[in-house]
């Protein structure tokens, strides 16, 4: 296991950032977020794609569009872009840089291009400068990356970064700048072996070594099934991407929105926490 390079790696996904009752942006969320952000932290933000869907409709007498759902996504995912990280902008402290760092899948699969990833997100950290990742979703189809994911197997990729969604994106930025911590926001608490039952939250799984910790996270996944919207991967899928990072030795918390990074940090609020003893 190497020396950790950065404090905190921390991802919020997109409906966590929305008010329902009011079909916006959540501005406290965002302000307790970007308030506590850091030089050391790298944030991975959800949210473009449906931001931008709202602001289209705002701007359209409710409208929404209609027609290919990809090329859809795509539009949604350039209008929001730029509202998210303006939102971001308004609450970090200004005595910190803010940069926006877009990636896709291709980016984790070549060793140059991860390495000039790695690069920009570390000297960001020296910087005095939060970067905020995101998915590069209005430059992507589902349709050539999977021809482009199907070539790196064909050519004997055993572990292909897929970056289905910005969990797994997360989970292998985490990795590959030795992060002390990985954060997880979720509109829950964490892990429950019985979703409909707030009382099986899982408050710790861990392990004496990497594949005693593996084998304990195989064992809680037995308990996940389905997701909290369509396209999402659900708790089966994050702990699926959390177990290489968490193996290297990065903590994991999966915890809820609506506490700020330093409870969830501290462990004084409910969450679950993954990593080795």
């Amino acid at each position: 296991m190497e020396e950790f390079e950065v404090e905190l790696v921390g991802k919020i996904g997109s409906m966590a950032l929305i008010c329902k009752q009011d079909n916006d942006i959540d501005y406290n969320i965002f302000r307790r977020l970007s308030v506590q952000f850091k030089p050391g932290m790298i944030w991975v933000s959800s949210g473009a794609t449906e931001i931008g869907r709202l602001d289209y409709m705002k701007r359209n007498r409710g409208m929404e569009l209609t027609g290919d759902i990809e090329k859809i996504k795509a539009d949604y995912a350039a209008q929001g872009q730029s509202i998210l990280m303006e939102t971001y902008r308004r609450f970090i402290p200004h005595e910190y840089s803010v940069r926006q760092v877009l990636v896709e899948h291709q980016h984790f699969n070549s060793p140059e291009k991860r390495e000039h990833i790695r690069n920009i997100l570390l000297r960001a950290t020296q910087q005095r400068a939060i970067p905020i990742v995101n998915y590069n979703d209005p430059v992507s189809s589902d349709e050539n990356r999977k021809l482009e994911l199907d070539t790196l197997r064909s050519n004997g990729g055993d572990e292909v970064v897929e970056c289905i969604d910005n969990d797994e994106t997360a989970a292998v930025i985490a990795e590959l700048v030795n992060a002390r911590l990985l954060l997880i926001m979720t509109g829950v608490d964490g892990i429950f072996r019985d979703p409909s039952d707030p009382k099986t939250l899982v408050h710790e799984v861990a392990g004496s070594d990497p594949e005693e910790l593996e084998s304990e996270i195989k064992k809680l996944q037995a308990c996940c099934n389905g997701s909290s919207r369509k396209g999402a991967g659900g708790a089966r899928a994050k702990l699926e991407y959390i177990i290489p990072v968490a193996k290297n030795g990065t903590t994991v918390i999966i915890g809820n929105a609506r506490y700020t990074i330093d409870d969830l940090v501290s462990g004084k609020v409910p969450q679950t926490r993954i990593g080795i003893r």
